[in-house]
């Protein structure tokens, strides 16, 4: 096994400046930089994480709590996961992914025993019990999603109620005066999910300005429950012209719906969402959608993170930003 010494060496430097560009203690040349990152990959060079920990007080890991529920679609917050962990091993931090039910519990351990040097909180509601452990830990965290009280918490979200604002804003300039709302699942709203009740309670008001008729209606996130809702809500709204969906298992599996219906997408009824790009690509979703932005969401998250890290003192306070919302369209309304 190579060791620090081996990489000082073949890169031509001494051990402390191998050990610098490691910590990040002090600047190094970009010249110096490459030659040492040259070396550790030919080399194969692995830093021991304890001996790391020892000398810097940094363990280059950053905790990621969640959970998955087993009434929910897995794949929606797999991309949530997927971001963050790709942006954290862009800056060089590894991952602790911890899903234990007692989110306050987790935080607690893992920021009490130095196991990570910060941490980020998915699956946030809106009176998140991980939250007053995380404001008294010594490590820095960071949200991906709203809650009820932000004091000292650096915090990112998709703007839902623009979201939904923009949706209808769209149908009712088609000249759509009767709508189906999709939401998120009724257990959603009562674990205290914002995101669904800021998207619903938006659409509603808008709709309610330019007097449009809006049905909203709890979906579903597991089979066969979901068609089964599908086809109740297509049943009891046969005059409604168009349908949003806030539900990944209600959007992913409508095509498979609408076409054994026979209803077609945008003649017979418009259709619009909200899902990411990538999602939509893996379910071939050939709605205009407002792209819910998982990527660029994790790496913000990520990125405010590590600059607390790094350095506390130039990071500034807490800040709460929302991605503003994109419509792609594609066709799926007229």
């Amino acid at each position: 096994m190579a060791t620090i010494g081996d990489v000082a060496r073949a890169a031509g430097v001494s051990r402390s400046t191998v050990s610098y560009a490691l910590s990040g203690n002090r600047p190094i040349s970009r010249e110096t930089r490459e030659r040492i990152d040259q070396a550790i990959l030919e080399l194969g060079f692995t830093v021991n994480a304890g001996a790391r920990a020892l000398a810097t007080a940094q363990t280059k890991a950053i905790g990621l709590l969640s959970q998955f529920h087993r009434d929910e679609f897995a794949p929606a917050m797999l991309q949530y996961i997927r971001s963050v962990s790709d942006a954290a091993r862009e800056l060089g931090y590894d991952v602790l992914f911890v899903t234990d039910i007692d989110g306050s519990a987790a935080v607690r351990r893992i920021t009490s025993s130095n196991m990570v040097d910060g941490v980020v909180l998915l699956d946030v509601t809106h009176a998140d019990p991980r939250l007053d452990a995380l404001r008294a830990a010594r490590q820095p965290g960071a949200l991906v999603g709203l809650p009820g009280d932000t004091e000292g918490l650096d915090v990112f979200d998709l703007d839902f109620g623009e979201s939904a604002r923009v949706m209808v804003d769209h149908l009712y300039s088609l000249g759509h005066r009767e709508i189906i709302l999709v939401s998120p699942p009724k257990h959603v709203f009562e674990r205290g999910g914002a995101y669904g009740w800021r998207f619903r309670d938006a659409a509603i008001e808008r709709a309610g300005r330019y007097g449009i008729r809006i049905h909203p209606y709890y979906g579903e996130s597991q089979q066969p429950e979901i068609t089964v809702n599908i086809d109740a809500i297509l049943d009891a709204r046969p005059t409604a012209t168009a349908m949003i969906v806030h539900n990944d298992a209600t959007i992913a599996a409508l095509p498979m719906v609408l076409q054994r219906r026979g209803v077609r997408v945008p003649d017979d009824l418009s259709v619009v969402s909200l899902y990411a790009q990538d999602f939509g690509r893996t379910f071939s979703l050939p709605y205009t959608a407002v792209e819910s932005s998982p990527d660029k969401l994790g790496r913000m998250a990520v990125q405010q993170l590590v600059r607390r890290i790094i350095d506390p003192g130039q990071a500034g306070p807490a800040v709460v930003k929302f991605v503003a919302p994109e419509l792609v369209d594609r066709g799926s309304t007229a």
